[in-house]
């Protein structure tokens, strides 16, 4: 299977906070140093999906989460979008998915890094009248270019259109 571990600092944060913890860069990396140090995790999941920060982060045992995961057979990717922002012209409540720019520069450095693949999002709503045209061409759009960046890098990508749930749709 595919780990995902990529939350961004504030959704992992909000976990922390939970269990009486401070969202701290050292409290989150001992987070995902125990989730990366679980044993035998290897047999059961073949790569995992990072946050930026974790992917450039050391494991507390002084290697790097990468290297931690590699031991373990992992193989590491990375979250490149930057979420999501109000699609100007679009229907109410229609998004764009963000970060494309400085992507082909990223991709490079993340793959320098250690990761071998990559992971895009972007979000349609079913609604009344929608999705417009335009919100399904600018999503198929920011997914192509995004798994051109990619592969031009050597990152394999995980193109993920996501319908979501809370659409008037039955």
């Amino acid at each position: 299977g595919i780990l995902a571990c990529d939350e961004s600092t504030g959704t992992v944060g909000a976990r922390l906070e939970s269990i009486g913890l401070e969202n701290t860069e050292d409290a989150r990396k001992t987070w995902r140093g125990l989730l990366f140090s679980t044993p035998d995790l290897g047999k059961y999941v073949s790569g995992a999906i990072l946050y930026e920060e974790t992917l450039f982060q050391d494991h507390p045992s002084g290697k790097t989460h990468v290297e931690v995961l590699q031991d373990n057979g992992i193989i590491p990717g990375i979250k490149v979008d930057a979420g999501l922002k109000p699609l100007p012209g679009g229907l109410a409540g229609e998004q764009v998915c963000t970060g494309l720019d400085g992507l082909p520069e990223r991709c490079d450095s993340y793959y320098a890094r250690g990761a071998r693949f990559a992971k895009w999002r972007t979000a349609l709503k079913i609604q009344d009248g929608g999705p417009s045209a335009l919100a399904v061409q600018e999503a198929a759009w920011g997914l192509a270019r995004y798994a051109r960046i990619c592969q031009e890098s050597g990152l394999v990508p995980i193109v993920e259109p996501e319908i979501l749930m809370d659409g008037d749709h039955d």
